[in-house]
């Protein structure tokens, strides 16, 4: 049992791209789905399945890489909130990730979303994390 899952994720991920595998397998919860989600639609990752029939439950997540040089999709994962510190923000203060060329994962009322797509709706959030 972890106290924060979704700073598990990403160290997993994290890890899997220093190793340079194809695949790294997560333990699986709805939010992790709907980041797992997010990514697979903004193009970080290659494709995912969710194995929910497996005790306990995981996914597996294909990392994608350039075929020449071999350099992952995601460059860096950093997490922003975290339990101890929680980090909201207004609709007026989304934070942009290397200049509109990342995305910062928001969670609102509305859902799991990107820091885009909070803001075309303009509403505001907890920052989860952000990626590059």
């Amino acid at each position: 049992m972890t106290t924060d899952p979704i700073a598990d994720y990403l160290t997993r991920i994290r890890n899997a791209i220093m190793a340079n595998h194809r695949i790294v397998e997560v333990p699986s919860s709805k939010v992790l789905k709907r980041i797992t989600e997010i990514l697979f639609e903004k193009g970080y990752i290659l494709n995912y399945k969710f194995e929910d029939d497996k005790f306990p439950p995981t996914i597996k997540i294909a990392l994608k890489y350039h075929p020449v040089t071999r350099m992952c999709a995601i460059r860096d994962l950093t997490r922003v909130s975290r339990p101890g510190r929680r980090h909201f923000v207004g609709a007026d203060e989304l934070p942009r990730v290397l200049n509109g060329l990342g995305i910062a994962i928001i969670s609102t009322s509305q859902g799991m979303m990107t820091d885009k797509e909070a803001r075309k709706q303009n509403i505001g959030g907890e920052v989860i994390c952000y990626i590059s």
